[in-house]
């Protein structure tokens, strides 16, 4: 059985202890390190930006998965990518011009990746799916953590690979929210690649364990 990419959410971190908190990813099994950014307009809560991501890339040793919440997010992707983010994601809800977001980020050298909300059906991706390097999908709504998993996002999973496989692209999928060890298997299963776990491995009693454990679904 193949293993998911495990990409641990620094924003249910210790932030009083962020270095500590990324160091114990960079020894830990995890791939890469999701960084939520929030503004408060495209989802109802506010997060952190381009300075965190670059204080993070100082100590991290593992890839950066930087998760644009934002409206406009092109006013902001060359901050991130000079912040050091290795995948930034956009919104397909946020970009009218998808495809020249996703050409945008390209550009500056980093992987490109869409994400849609619970309601977004994956066919808003039909005629980009082979110029993007990331889906992510949310199987919560976003903007807070510790949601409870939303069951249809088996089926998203499902579909979205079709697209994929059909269209000859190689396109990871990543799924974000609600991921613990009871559904890790299933969504793999589905067809995901890559697992975002937030809460589930920082608030456990032994965080580098709960990696091995959603590794090992």
């Amino acid at each position: 059985m193949s293993k998911p990419i495990i990409s641990p959410s620094i924003l249910a971190a210790d932030f009083a202890n962020l270095q500590s908190e990324v160091e114990m990813l960079n020894k830990s099994e995890a791939d890469w390190i999701h960084l939520d950014v929030m503004d408060g307009n495209f989802v109802p809560n506010i997060s952190f930006g381009a300075p965190v991501c670059s204080a993070i890339k100082r100590h991290a040793k593992k890839t950066l998965d930087v998760h644009l919440m934002i409206v406009e997010p092109e006013k902001y992707v060359s901050d991130f990518a000079k912040a050091g983010a290795d995948y930034i994601t956009v919104h397909a809800e946020a970009c009218p011009h998808l495809h020249r977001n996703i050409q945008q980020i390209k550009d500056l050298g980093c992987k490109a990746g869409v994400s849609l909300n619970p309601h977004t059906p994956v066919e808003v991706l039909k005629y980009v799916i082979g110029e993007i390097d990331l889906v992510l999908i949310m199987s919560v709504n976003p903007g807070f953590g510790g949601q409870t998993f939303i069951e249809t996002t088996y089926e998203k999973v499902r579909e979205l690979k079709k697209m994929i496989v059909d269209g000859g692209a190689n396109t990871i999928i990543e799924i974000d929210g609600g991921v613990t060890s009871a559904n890790a298997r299933k969504l793999v299963d589905a067809g995901a690649d890559a697992l975002v776990a937030g809460s589930f491995v920082f608030k456990s009693d032994n965080p580098s364990q709960t990696i091995i454990d959603l590794k090992n679904c």
